[in-house]
């Protein structure tokens, strides 16, 4: 159900204020683009400064104007377990396909403390739940046993894998086997990571260029030559694209390419603030390169 390329879809500004007009446009672009399934709410959509009620906003609007073309796993995660059980809970019930829960940042709980938490959750709730493991971000890395742990519960069915350790990918593989999904993180290494196990990404690239990646995604878990050839054309073309969006922090080298593509407007919640003039020309030659602009 949740394979090739989902988009960590952005959360488009105006004025300080979510820009509801301009983010509907951006669902239904990626519905026409061969997007896989959508992704509201999480890093790259500035979940941090999300009021709550902005976060149920998005993802709402998210559901419904998908109307059920293209799953949308909603980024429902928090350092606080009762208000990942409140986002997530919220979520099933407007009818969102799944949950994207990050591990709890900065509180740094142990191996045992991440499988409470995330069995808290499951235990309340009845839609597929995927982890989210970005060490990156959150500091701890939740280990393939404690993986495997969850696994054997009703909902977790699967990993954003943001660690950009390939190995995990062979080693969650051999352990937990093929039914537990494995997605990257990294638009970087999904060619790699797709050879090794995996069956998709939750991409931060596919925001401005969809069909790119969801051509990439299709052809890389082909078994025919011509089109694994054709993956690694892609992947090649998008290496430059995959690599501007995280020369600052993200979103907002993505939100100004958006800007450059007349998606959406480049305005970012402080403490991020927009990319800067020597990040923009990164950015532009980048696009060049895949051929966007």
């Amino acid at each position: 159900m949740f394979k090739g390329s989902n988009v960590a879809l952005v959360t488009p500004f105006k004025n300080n204020k979510l820009d509801e007009e301009t983010y509907i446009k951006l669902i239904h672009f990626h519905i026409e683009n061969g997007t896989n399934g959508l992704v509201p709410a999480g890093t790259t959509g500035e979940s941090p400064t999300l009021s709550h009620g902005e976060h149920e906003k998005v993802i709402e609007l998210c559901v419904k104007e998908s109307k059920k073309k293209i799953p949308v796993f909603a980024g429902t995660g928090s350092n606080s377990t009762e208000e990942a059980i409140s986002l997530t809970t919220h979520a099933e019930k407007i009818g969102a396909d799944g949950a994207l829960i990050v591990t709890p940042y900065y509180n740094k709980p142990t191996q045992e403390g991440l499988y409470q938490h995330y069995k808290a959750i499951n235990d309340k709730c009845g839609i597929p739940i995927i982890i989210y493991n970005i060490p990156g971000r959150s500091v701890i890395d939740m280990t393939v046993d404690t993986m495997a742990r969850l696994f054997e519960l009703k909902n977790i069915i699967g990993v954003k894998d943001a660690t950009g350790d390939l190995t995990r990918v062979d080693l969650t593989l051999k352990k937990l086997g093929k039914d537990f999904i494995q997605l990257t993180g990294n638009d970087d290494n999904a060619l790699e990571f797709n050879k090794r196990g995996g069956v998709g990404a939750i991409s931060v690239t596919a925001n401005i260029a969809p069909k790119f990646c969801s051509d990439f995604q299709k052809f890389s878990k082909s078994e025919k030559e011509s089109a694994i050839k054709e993956a690694e054309k892609l992947n090649d073309l998008l290496q430059p694209l995959h690599h501007a969006m995280f020369v600052e922090s993200n979103p907002s080298p993505v939100k100004y390419a958006a800007k450059l593509l007349n998606l959406c407007d480049d305005e970012v919640r402080l403490p991020l603030v927009k990319v800067t003039n020597e990040t923009k020309e990164i950015i532009k030659k980048a696009l060049q390169s895949a051929k966007l602009i």
